[in-house]
């Protein structure tokens, strides 16, 4: 990267397209976005050892016990490289919805396929399954709430 210069945010490219992630979480559900049609979805891109996306936590949780119901799905897709740690933190912070693990950390198959070089990413996918917001982690409880209006 040239001095000075700030790459777009990871996604920028991908406003507008479907984005289709499939996985098997680590409690051993099956994940299929492109499934989830008529849902709003947070793709939560993160790491127990990541200060930014702990602290997320509690408004995640929040807006998932809010507006679940509604029809609001969270799919975890953790950058751990220790999954003694991320179980450790699911487990204390009572997380619900699926998680995703690869033990290859930061070359994490889905972070390299969509140039997540920086975590917390927090997409939401609106009900056709098209990425709207790259980055949910302001307001996403209203954020949430108007794709679900839609």
């Amino acid at each position: 990267m040239l001095a000075g210069c700030k790459s777009a945010p990871a996604g920028a490219k991908l406003v507008g397209q479907p984005i289709d992630i499939r996985f098997t979480a680590i409690d051993g559900r099956e994940v299929d976005t492109s499934q989830m049609r008529g849902k709003v979805v947070l793709i939560d891109f993160w790491a127990s050892w990541c200060p930014p996306c702990v602290r997320e936590i509690p408004l995640m949780k929040a807006a998932y016990e809010k507006l679940h119901g509604r029809g609001f799905e969270i799919a975890g897709i953790s950058l751990d490289d220790n999954k003694k740690d991320l179980l450790a933190l699911m487990e204390k912070e009572k997380i619900q919805w699926p998680v995703f693990y690869d033990p290859k950390g930061a070359e994490h198959r889905l972070a390299k396929q969509f140039s997540i070089e920086e975590i917390p990413v927090m997409w939401l996918l609106d009900k056709s399954g098209k990425l709207r917001e790259i980055n949910a982690t302001d307001h996403l409880e209203g954020k949430v709430e108007k794709l679900l209006a839609e």
